[in-house]
């Protein structure tokens, strides 16, 4: 134990500590006695609090004596004797507590439960500094609202908390900087586990502040650079919006450290975020929700981080053992010798709730629902609590549950002695649903949560074994092992196949309502929010039971996901390093800008080699280019009316779709149009080529989408309307973009009023209809394994969706400006803006890679090569951007667009 042994985990949950005295303390059988003055007397600190005084020796080997007011029979000033008035700094201050029970803690500096001592005891404090009357009218206020009823006892302190602190001002001489401006200036709660200690805050231009208004902060204030900044969250607190967790890096400590704020009302907590989130030197990290799920889905964040993630999200936090993160049970073997995590027969069944484990112990529980009447639940108790967390890690923080049971421990056979009897207990106790907590899988503790390291007399079992460490699966080569594996288990392919299920049950859709009742994982209803509003019960005390029972009972996490969570899809990173071509004189100079066409640059490809680039042009010529030289190879004037797409099959055959309606043949080798088809009753706006099913699919303004069989690739016959039309998909509204899946089984459409429709290509049927834009969809582009979809539209914005999980749209940014093509070869997804950027995603780690001016005006299309070697890009500017060391431009070297 520290010497400074007192601490706000030695008052009751939510008592305040407002100021301490220096005193000499003696019991008052021995304050009269003829025995020196110095074998009497103890110096030390007297602690005023709202429902007690504790008093805290000078020398650490004596206990802390706490005196709830309660128990105090009288407190008044008593007069001292001549003697003592000549030897007290002090002499007309002496304060008598008449006590008829008390609280001995800490005794020899040790961590043990509380010594309570029945029996009237008198304790006389003399006061070194102060005078006994002003202290005397703040403790006797106190004193008598303790004797009050529950509702007005807290009333009154609330007055005299609001009294006490309304003196106190922020110190502005702690400002660390005499240019910083002042910002913001409140009132809040720091909250910790089991503790409440309000203070005040202040937030200037470069950092925010929280002095307490009593002494037991270290160093009386703490002090965030805004720089230092990493995360901002709203939190609820005691079930209401009041709560907001700053988290930031430490300069005392490694690592991120966090402080927890309640403010008394939801308007002062957004007032604080907003103005903290409006500061120009916050720097924050993404930790977009999406983004994060993305990361995860790729392999770039482990389950543990993720959950970890999660559980912030859903209201979870450290500092808040109500709410404090739940991990999964995930190993079910604790009793082999050694752990197999290469056989499922290791691991829990992650798609059931923990009460559902058990065929035999749920039917009972259905059975009993069945007999209930209203508000039926399946589990009477929860999954996390705060008696659960510190059941799990009550010989890490002993004092929080010497605190939270009112000076005990648990009784020694109902405390965490043994994994496999805790799981025994789950899978069978009919009133047993605990997970688990982080600290079972961080291995940067090295499981000291499970050693009984402070050497804490917890007591003896029934069958006279002394509690000490938890005893652990004979798999487990001790705590660190233990650790070591179950972090192994949580991370491995099984697991990450299958998290995703029990996201869906804690997390997700499955968390409540019907879907909920299906999955057999309803709880009672007291612990859903939203389903009590405590601001409308007016009286404290059934306010007070309400809360009370709500705490003990458990919160469910806040709900984030309304859709089923999406599976992971890669377990390890295992991004393919595509090599680029050796160093020749023309790549020093990688990117070739063309002004060829006289118009618009609409449509680009790359050849099968990535020799040659074909483009078409609003100037309704077709051009050729040569990748290496940057020279053009051909030219041919195919229509006087804008050309707007085409599918290339060099050196054989181009197919060009034009705004006359016309889906235009041109022969390369022969240089001559073969075919000028009439395909639409509009505009032709793109193509794309089935190559198994030999397809042409075009799609116009005329709101429609139709698919041409050609007999043969490359397509050298012309095209018959009357025989060759296979069939023709209708749209709401003007098709603006496809694509097709490289089975050539699904066909994605673009149009013009926001819809991502999927198509099948074997029934001809929309398959779904996906999440679509605020505006014109101007892209779409399938992922090489067809299970991830990107579009881009008007309104500034790339969306992905994901067909593991029906489609669902699993991350959306907006960028600064409207989005007029894409390329994406699954892992680099690349994006043309109207204002002639290209931005370049990496969406495996969900980043922003590059961001280049790239043309004066929209970038309207893009080509990329199959091993990212080769980027063409042709804009509104007529212009024709080759680059070609592409790849080295997304190994970060130096080169730039001109």
């Amino acid at each position: 134990m520290e010497k400074d042994r007192f601490s706000l985990l030695l008052l009751d949950p939510g008592e305040i500590y407002f100021e301490d005295l220096s005193v000499y303390f003696y019991l008052g059988d021995q304050f009269y006695s003829k025995k020196k003055k110095t074998e009497r007397e103890n110096l030390g600190r007297l602690k005023v609090c709202s429902k007690s005084l504790v008093f805290e020796p000078k020398d650490v080997m004596k206990p802390l004596i706490k005196m709830k007011f309660e128990n105090c029979l009288k407190i008044e000033e008593i007069s001292l004797t001549e003697k003592e008035k000549l030897t007290s700094a002090n002499p007309n201050s002496a304060i008598c507590v008449d006590c008829s029970r008390h609280a001995e803690m800490l005794e020899g500096n040790v961590i043990a439960p509380y010594t309570f001592r029945d029996g009237r005891r008198k304790f006389v404090f003399v006061l070194n500094y102060g005078h006994v009357e002003q202290c005397l009218r703040r403790i006797g206020q106190l004193h008598r609202a303790a004797t009050l009823p529950a509702s007005d006892q807290n009333n009154m302190l609330q007055a005299i908390e609001v009294a006490m602190q309304a003196s106190k001002t922020f110190d502005r001489l702690w400002l660390q900087d005499m240019y910083e401006q002042v910002v913001l200036e409140t009132t809040a709660n720091k909250i910790t586990p089991l503790v409440v200690n309000p203070g005040m805050v202040l937030l200037s231009s470069t950092t925010l502040y929280f002095q307490s208004y009593n002494n037991i902060e270290p160093n009386n204030l703490l002090k965030i650079n805004l720089s230092d900044i990493r995360n901002v969250t709203k939190r609820r607190f005691m079930l209401q919006h009041v709560g907001c967790e700053v988290e930031y890096n430490g300069l005392s400590y490694p690592g991120i450290q966090s402080l927890f704020l309640s403010f008394p009302r939801q308007y002062e907590r957004d007032r604080f975020y907003s103005t903290l989130m409006s500061q120009p030197t916050l720097s924050l990290a993404d930790l977009d929700r999406e983004r994060m799920t993305l990361c995860w889905q790729n392999g770039m964040l482990s389950n543990y981080e993720y959950l970890l993630y999660l559980n912030s999200e859903a209201d979870r936090t450290f500092n808040d053992l109500t709410q404090y993160p739940v991990f999964p049970w995930i190993i079910q073997d604790y009793t082999s010798s050694s752990l197999n995590l290469h056989s499922s027969k290791t691991y829990r069944d992650l798609t059931k709730p923990v009460g559902a484990l058990n065929p035999t112990k749920l039917q009972r529980l259905k059975e009993r629902y069945e007999e209930m009447s209203d508000n039926k639940f399946l589990y009477g108790s929860h999954y996390s609590a705060p008696g659960f967390v510190l059941f799990y890690l009550v010989r890490l923080y002993p004092h929080y549950m010497l605190c939270m049971n009112n000076g005990t421990f648990d009784k020694p056979d109902r405390m965490f002695n043994s994994v496999a009897d805790v799981w025994r207990n789950v899978l069978t106790n009919m009133a047993d649903f605990k997970e688990l907590v982080p600290e079972f899988y961080n291995t940067n503790n090295n499981g000291e949560f499970l050693c009984n390291k402070y050497g804490i007399n917890f007591g003896f079992r029934s069958d006279n074994t002394k509690v000490g460490d938890v005893e652990l699966p004979p798999w487990a080569d001790g705590p660190m092992d233990f650790v070591r594996q179950m972090k192994e288990a949580l991370e491995s392919d099984h697991v990450s196949r299958n998290l995703h299920h029990w996201i869906d049950l804690i997390f997700g859709y499955k968390q409540r309502g019907d879907e909920a009742v299906k999955a057999d994982n309803l709880f009672c209803n007291v612990c859903y929010e939203g389903v009590i509003d405590l601001d409308s019960i007016s009286d404290w005390s059934r306010r007070h039971a309400m809360e009370v029972q709500i705490m003990e009972f458990g919160q469910i996490p806040k709900q984030i996901f309304q859709q089923p969570h999406p599976s992971k899809t890669k377990f390890q990173v295992d991004r393919p390093i595509t090599v680029a071509a050796p160093v020749t004189a023309w790549q020093m100079s990688p990117v070739e800008t063309i002004t060829s066409h006289r118009a618009a640059v609409t449509a680009v490809m790359l050849s099968a080699d990535c020799s040659q680039a074909v483009s078409v042009a609003r100037d309704g010529l077709l051009k050729i280019h040569s990748v290496t030289t940057g020279r053009q190879e051909r030219s041919a004037t195919l229509s006087s009316t804008p050309l707007s797409c085409l599918v290339a099959f060099l050196p054989e055959t181009v197919i060009v779709g034009s705004w006359d309606s016309n889906i235009i043949m041109y022969d390369v080798a022969c240089g001559r149009v073969v075919d000028c088809m009439l395909g639409h009753e509009d505009a032709v706006t793109c193509l794309c080529w089935a190559d198994e099913r030999q397809l042409v699919v075009s799609g116009s303004w005329d709101c429609c989408v139709r698919l041409w069989t050609t007999h043969s690739c490359p397509p050298t016959a012309p095209i018959r309307p009357a025989t060759d039309l296979v069939t023709q998909l209708e749209h709401d509204s003007r098709v603006t973009c496809l694509d097709i899946n490289r089975r050539n089984t699904q066909l994605v459409s673009g149009t013009e009023d926001g819809d991502v429709v999927v198509w099948s290509l074997v029934t001809y049927t929309v398959i779904q209809k996906l999440q679509g834009h605020e505006g014109t969809v101007n892209d779409v582009k399938l992922s090489p394994d067809a299970k991830q979809l990107v579009s881009c539209g008007d309104d500034r914005t790339f969306r992905l969706f994901d067909f593991n999980c029906g489609g669902m749209q699993t991350f959306c940014k907006e960028l600064d400006q409207s989005l007029k093509c894409l390329v994406w070869n699954g892992t680099e997804l690349l994006l043309g803006g109207c204002q002639g950027s290209v931005y370049i995603w990496d969406m495996v780690r969900v980043t922003q890679r590059k961001h280049v001016q790239a043309h004066q005006g929209a970038v309207l299309c893009m080509a990329l090569a199959e091993d990212s070697s080769v980027l063409v890009s042709g804009g509104e500017d007529s212009k024709l951007l080759i680059n070609r060391s592409f790849y080295c431009l997304l190994q970060e070297q130096c080169y730039v667009w001109l």
